[in-house]
């Protein structure tokens, strides 16, 4: 079963970095990060030359910014492996649909977090964020990109095979992500370090929940 495991999440990476040779292509892995570092790179022209505003507004824009990235890849998660069949052949070969979701979170994951989490370097210091700041924002990414990821491969099961589904992915993301969007914008005030622990543990449910979710729902759109 780990031997399947790796073997799946090896071949997601391929597909999410355009080497497996299937639909998905490059730009499944570059654009989410060039969404976000452009919206980096724009707040500051709407905000002005006030450097302390800017400091501290940017920690909630690097939030929402990684937010609505994480939103761009969903519908080529799921929906690729189902039209091409892999996802019976998967079953057909005895692993379950919840392999397949935990595989594809992780494989999503490894494409998305810590590119992400680069990203938002380069992204601080566009924003006027300190050291520390650049800190608190890198654990709180470390902590909510893997639930981000699960909450993707979740929405791309749900809405795998209906018309329009990206878009509709995308609303159903935003509220699903909203609680780890206030923790971790929250972890930045002064004197509130509790939420990267409130971040974590929300993190942590949607990580295992999520999996199983995708898993129930790529079950019913075989059926």
């Amino acid at each position: 079963m780990i031997g399947a495991l790796g073997t799946l999440i090896r071949r997601e990476l391929m597909l999410a970095f355009g080497l497996g040779g299937g639909t998905r292509g490059s730009a499944g892995f570059i654009m989410p990060i060039i969404f976000f570092l452009a919206v980096a790179t724009i707040y500051p022209f709407a905000v002005g030359p006030d450097a302390q505003l800017l400091g501290r507004t940017g920690g909630g824009v690097i939030w929402v910014a990684a937010l609505l990235a994480s939103i761009l890849p969903i519908d080529r998660l799921v929906q690729a492996d189902m039209d091409q069949g892999m996802i019976d052949q998967y079953v057909v070969r005895g692993l379950s649909e919840e392999l397949v979701a935990l595989a594809k979170t992780i494989g999503h994951w490894l494409s998305f977090g810590p590119p992400l989490m680069l990203a938002a370097v380069i992204s601080a210091g566009l924003l006027g964020q300190t050291s520390e700041q650049l800190l608190t924002i890198e654990i709180g990414l470390a902590c909510a990109t893997p639930a981000l990821a699960a909450l993707g491969v979740m929405i791309a099961a749900l809405t795998a095979g209906l018309r329009h589904g990206a878009a509709l992915g995308g609303l159903l993301l935003l509220p699903l992500a909203v609680p780890l969007l206030i923790f971790g914008a929250g972890s930045l005030a002064p004197g509130s370090q509790n939420g990267l622990l409130l971040l974590a543990a929300a993190s942590l449910l949607l990580t295992v929940i999520c999996p199983i979710a995708a898993g129930a729902a790529i079950r019913a759109g075989r059926e």
